[in-house]
C-alpha cells in the first residue's frame, strides 16, 4: 500500500466502522482486494487502469461503495477477470455449471485437486505431457532463490536453463518493466503465456526459473502445472524483502516503508496457488549450499 493508498484507507476506515456492510457488498470487497492481491497490484495502479478514484475503490474494498455495473466492469478489466468471477456468480452460466457446482460444493482441497487432475486428463490439458518429468519449473515470489537456485540445478542435472521473464522480454523486444509501462498487465500476461508455450516446445528437458506472478493467470498456470514438474520455493515475507534488497533491487514494493505489508498481502494471495506445485523447498534459515542440497535431492527423488 503506497502512502496515497493509507491515507484514503484512513480516511474511510471510520466510515467502515461507523456503518453495517451489506453482505454482498462485504463480499465483494473481499475478492476485490483478493484479485488485487494475487496480481501484486496496488490500489492506485487498479484505480488507474479502471479509470476510478481511490477513494472509490477503497470504498468498494472496504464493502461500502455501490459501485455501479460499468465501474465494476471496469475493476474487472483492470483486475484480468470476468465480471462474473468479480461478482462471485461464474457457477450460474448453465445448469451443467450449477449440477457441476453441487458435485463440487463442500469438497476437500484435496478431492478437488483430484478433480481438477481428472478433468485434465478427459479434456487432454492434463499432465500426460512425457516430458514432464525432466522440465522442472521453479515458482515463488521474488527473493525465493528461483534463478540462483535454477542455474546450480541445471548445472547439477546437466540441463539448459532459461529465465522466463528473459524470454518474455525477447517476445516483447522491451524490459519487463516496459512492457507494464507501455503495454499493461493484460499484454504482459500474453507475451509470458506464449513465452511458456514455446519454452514447452523447444525443451523436453529444461530448469526453469518463473516469475512470480504467473500463478496470477490460471490459463498460464495450468499451461506450467501439465508440462512442468513444479517446485514452490519457499521463504518467510522477511527473507524474501531480504534477499531482494541484497540485490539491490529497489522496485516500488522494495522501496516503500509499506513494503513488508505489500509483499505478506501477495503471499497470502498466492501461497494457495504455489501449493500447487509438485514439490515444496523450504529455503527459510539455510544457507545457499543447503537450500540448493536440499532442492536437488527432493527434485532427483521425484525424477526416479
Amino acid at each position: 500500500m503506497n502512502k496515497r493508498e493509507g491515507r484514503a484507507a484512513q480516511a474511510e476506515a471510520p466510515a467502515e466502522a461507523d456503518q453495517p456492510r451489506d453482505a454482498l457488498l462485504a463480499a465483494l470487497g473481499d475478492r476485490v482486494r483478493s484479485l488485487r492481491a494475487r496480481r501484486g497490484l496496488t490500489r492506485k495502479a487498479v484505480a488507474q487502469a479502471a479509470e476510478v478514484s481511490e477513494r472509490h475503490l477503497a470504498n468498494l474494498e472496504y464493502g461500502i461503495g455501490n459501485a455501479s455495473i460499468l465501474v465494476l466492469q471496469q475493476v474487472a478489466g483492470a483486475l484480468q477477470c470476468s465480471l462474473a468471477e468479480l461478482v462471485g456468480d461464474v457457477t450460474t452460466s448453465s445448469p451443467e455449471w450449477l449440477l457441476i457446482r453441487e458435485l463440487l460444493e463442500n469438497r476437500s482441497e484435496a478431492d478437488l485437486r483430484r478433480v481438477r487432475m481428472a478433468v485434465g486428463e478427459l479434456l487432454g490439458t492434463g499432465a500426460t505431457d512425457p516430458g514432464r518429468g525432466r522440465r522442472i519449473a521453479l515458482i515463488g515470489l521474488r527473493g525465493a532463490g528461483k534463478s540462483t537456485l535454477g542455474r546450480m540445478l541445471a548445472d547439477a542435472l546437466d540441463l539448459p536453463f532459461i529465465e522466463l521473464s528473459r524470454e518474455i522480454e525477447k517476445f516483447a523486444g522491451c524490459s519487463v518493466r516496459e512492457i507494464h509501462d507501455l503495454y499493461g498487465t493484460n499484454a504482459y500476461r500474453r507475451y509470458e503465456r506464449r513465452a511458456l508455450e514455446e519454452a514447452v516446445q523447444i525443451y523436453s528437458e529444461v530448469v526453469i526459473a518463473t516469475p512470480g506472478g504467473i500463478v496470477s493467470d490460471p490459463a498460464t498456470f495450468n499451461e506450467l502445472l501439465a508440462h512442468c514438474t513444479t517446485v514452490w520455493l519457499q521463504a518467510s515475507p522477511e527473507e524474501h524483502m531480504g534477499r531482494v534488497a541484497a540485490q539491490g533491487d529497489l522496485r516500488p514494493m522494495a522501496a516503500s516503508k509499506e513494503a513488508m505489508e505489500d509483499l505478506r498481502r501477495i503471499l497470502d494471495g498466492r501461497a494457495a496457488f504455489y501449493s500447487k506445485a509438485d514439490l515444496r523447498v523450504d529455503t527459510g534459515g539455510k544457507s545457499l549450499q543447503d537450500a540448493f542440497e536440499l532442492l536437488r535431492t527432493r527434485v532427483e527423488a521425484a525424477l526416479h
